[in-house]
């Protein structure tokens, strides 16, 4: 038994170095010079005339910052797009919050007519991809003259149906003798859903936090959709804007744009857990 668990913590090992090898190379090569990534991309940057073959260092020989004071001094239009993720994110998560967790505990907590039909449309709603609902969408905020702004992709995304789906598995797991309690109590609705409700789905509020803001974060189809001024694009959009040429600045503003999307996870990854475990739970 000892020897099997000794493998399985260097399968699991191995695995682990293979995911985080990428990011590795991605952090080493934003730290090296111009004339070292030339070097060791020069078969391939050559069109593949050079004899030998291309090579990359995870730690650079010569390291230096300087596609990071580029991209951080020299690049205005970096905080620019900065902002506008900023812009778009925070306003979909509070959205979110006010709209999808209110209505997950309405779905939870009462029984109504046509409960199940309207659970099996939100379901497909999910399950339904951008390009799906894409023109529906654009023609929906072109009629109310919300294309080419920040609200045009923050309204539909507060009208998520995610949300709602991981936060109703929650609801549902709360004691029905705890809310009887509360009843007995004398408490009313709103304060039940406040002091009880909300703390129970507290690990689901903060998984949907960290996974719509990885989605959101990254969001790339539909700025380009509905957003045609560039001076409103966020930063998901600055790496595809950086000229050809610019690998350093490329890498270094890859390992910028992760940083809060790691921190994000790190922070919430033991509730994330428990959201992916409620959203598989059969009732």
């Amino acid at each position: 038994m000892k020897k099997f668990f000794n493998i399985e913590i260097i399968i699991l090992t191995v695995f682990c170095i293979l995911v985080w090898l990428p990011v590795a190379m991605i952090a080493g090569g934003s730290l090296m010079s111009g004339d070292e990534f030339a070097q060791n991309l020069s078969p391939v940057l050559d069109d593949g005339n050079g004899e030998n073959m291309a090579r990359w260092s995870i730690i650079p020989q010569y390291p230096t910052l300087r596609f990071y004071v580029e991209l951080l001094i020299d690049s205005p239009g970096f905080f620019v797009m900065f902002w506008n993720s900023c812009k778009i994110v925070f306003p979909i998560l509070a959205g979110q919050l006010l709209i999808c967790v209110p209505a997950a505990w309405g779905f939870a907590r009462y029984d109504f007519r046509f409960k199940n039909i309207l659970l099996v449309i939100y379901l497909a709603l999910m399950l339904m991809p951008f390009q799906v609902t894409m023109v529906s969408n654009y023609l929906v905020l072109d009629r109310l003259n919300l294309l080419n702004s920040h609200l045009g992709i923050i309204m539909p995304a507060v009208f998520s149906t995610f949300p709602v789906f991981i936060m109703y598995r929650f609801f549902r797991a709360v004691p029905a003798s705890l809310l009887e309690a509360a009843e007995i109590d004398g408490a009313g609705e709103f304060k039940i859903f406040i002091y009880v409700g909300l703390p129970m789905g507290a690990p689901g509020i903060v998984s949907i936090i960290v996974l719509e803001f990885l989605e959101y974060w990254s969001i790339i189809e539909q700025p380009l959709t509905f957003l045609k001024d560039k001076s409103l694009w966020p930063l998901s959009l600055f790496l595809p804007d950086i000229a050809s040429g610019s690998n350093g600045l490329y890498l270094a503003a890859s390992v910028v744009m992760i940083i809060p999307s790691l921190l994000i996870f790190l922070f919430g990854q033991k509730y994330l857990e428990k959201g992916i475990r409620a959203s598989g739970l059969k009732e």
